[in-house]
């Protein structure tokens, strides 16, 4: 019998949307977390989180594959798309400093560096938002660029299941 270790092909890619969804377009990353949850798809959990950073730090610590997705407000054109690897470069503060999180994400990830906790892989994906008012509805252009984000999510998570298969096969 075969026995399983944390990079087994088996392994789920967490996901994790980020927002409040009473705040609109901050609702964008629990938006495409819902949506991936639907999608029930074998290579993805796929969960939601208001962003505090201490919790997010614990939820990712024993995981090899995290992806973030949260809203921004950086002063970029409204529905640009960011990516960052963060086991590779810091991520930028001033994304997501409009946020009501006590710790934020981009400080969340440099603790997790500091501790040596990040993930193998960790990615996180920014939505510059419009609208951060009271209201639970995602302006058109942010529920467009989420769809768009859902899309790169899944691509992503399969290409990343595909390298580990040949992996495993060489």
């Amino acid at each position: 019998m075969a026995t399983t270790s944390n990079t087994d092909i088996s392994e789920k890619v967490l996901v994790i949307g980020i927002g409040n969804e009473f705040r609109n377009d901050d609702g964008v990353g629990v938006y495409v977390a819902r949506r991936l949850r639907k999608l029930n798809l074998p290579h993805i959990k796929a969960v939601e989180h208001s962003g505090e950073g201490a919790q997010l730090a614990e939820m990712w610590k024993a995981k090899r594959n995290v992806i973030i997705i949260d809203a921004t407000a950086s002063g970029a054109e409204p529905g640009t798309i960011f990516r960052f690897d963060a086991t590779k470069q810091p991520v930028p503060t001033k994304f997501f400093h409009y946020s009501t999180h006590d710790f934020s994400v981009a400080e969340s990830i440099e603790v997790s560096r500091a501790l040596s906790t990040l993930p193998a892989r960790l990615v996180v994906y920014g939505i510059e938002g419009t609208n951060y008012s009271q209201g639970n509805i995602l302006s058109p252009l942010a529920k467009k660029t989420a769809e768009y984000v859902l899309d790169l999510v899944i691509e992503e998570v399969a290409r990343s299941a595909v390298q580990k298969v040949h992996a495993r096969q060489e």
